[in-house]
């Protein structure tokens, strides 16, 4: 698997990464014995990096991944982003204080079986939170206390990632980015690799879209994100198809499926897009081990042709562009 080195981060860590929220069981339902399975399927395939919360199932993802880790002879080998920051009640900035921050790691230090965190990430808190100079001093505080080893932020607009890179010791930045999500790219990317942060890419299939395999006809379980949060009623819309509508979305998906170079998925291809535009790493969701597999691949996907990646850009402005460039 290819690396990246994160200069705040002080490590490599794996192209592809393995996004956990569906290991927790929130929206999609997998058991532990085949979370564990696709954990195992995904390190076999080199990837050496997982994306979980404290939220995910109310810590299951956590667990699921400290279990998988426990006594492993390459443990330090692997990285593990944790966030923090949703289990406030009620969320607002007045709730991100030093004592929730130390109640927070700790249970996720003992949900993941570590003393210190590799990484803590703000998990797309309130924006004013990006600019309170004591937030991110709280943080530092974690980090002399042995609690974290780095941290960083998981954001939902373009804006407070700028807010976030004004701190120099900022280590990652957390967004979503992909085909339908292009904005970062101008404004986020040039001054996260100029101020050595580290770019993660979240939602890098928008939901599943740039799988290529849903048409307009396409359901999903009550349960699932992308039923009950298309009009961001829950969450913030952008969570859900990136932002789009996902009618707009599966249109837009169906010309990106006409370019996949053959021998690819439209998700490798889309995931392979992401290696090419400069982010650290993607974390990509799986529930079954061969998706796992499918996805560490995209890591040593050859270059797209310019001109590919000219029609790609051309897809965004005619399909996705007024639904998010300027929203998010």
């Amino acid at each position: 698997m290819r690396t990246t080195m994160v200069p705040n981060l002080g490590r490599e860590i794996s192209l592809v990464g393995l996004g956990t929220w569906q290991l927790g069981g929130d929206w999609a339902t997998v058991g532990d014995d085949a979370a564990q399975e696709v954990l195992a399927a995904a390190a076999d395939a080199g990837t050496r990096l997982f994306d979980t919360a404290d939220v995910y199932g109310d810590g299951r993802s956590e667990k699921a991944i400290g279990r998988f880790l426990a006594g492993r002879a390459d443990r330090a080998d692997f990285t593990v982003i944790t966030k923090m920051g949703r289990r406030a009640e009620p969320h607002e900035p007045a709730a991100y204080t030093l004592d929730a921050f130390r109640a927070w790691t700790d249970r996720s230090r003992e949900n993941l079986g570590v003393e210190t965190l590799d990484l803590v990430q703000l998990h797309c808190p309130p924006t004013a939170v990006y600019g309170d100079e004591r937030v991110y001093d709280d943080l530092r505080t974690l980090q002399a206390e042995g609690r974290i080893a780095r941290w960083g932020v998981s954001v939902e607009l373009v804006d407070e990632a700028l807010a976030a890179l004004e701190q120099p010791d900022l280590a990652t930045i957390q967004i979503i980015v992909n085909i339908f999500r292009r904005k970062p790219l101008e404004r986020v990317l040039p001054l996260a690799a100029e101020r050595g942060v580290g770019i993660i890419a979240r939602l890098p299939l928008a939901s599943g879209l740039l799988s290529g395999k849903y048409d307009e006809h396409t359901t999903f379980a009550p349960e699932d994100h992308r039923t009950w949060n298309r009009d961001g009623s829950k969450m913030n819309i952008g969570e859900t198809f990136s932002g789009i509508p996902f009618e707009v979305g599966v249109a837009a998906a169906r010309e990106v499926a006409a370019l996949t170079p053959a021998g690819w998925t439209t998700a490798q291809m889309a995931l392979g897009w992401l290696a090419q535009v400069g982010v650290a790493t993607m974390i990509p969701g799986a529930s079954r081990p061969s998706q796992a597999v499918s996805n560490a691949a995209a890591a040593e996907m050859p270059a797209l042709p310019e001109e590919t990646m000219r029609a790609l850009e051309d897809i965004y402005d005619r399909h996705c562009r007024r639904h998010v460039h300027d929203v998010f």
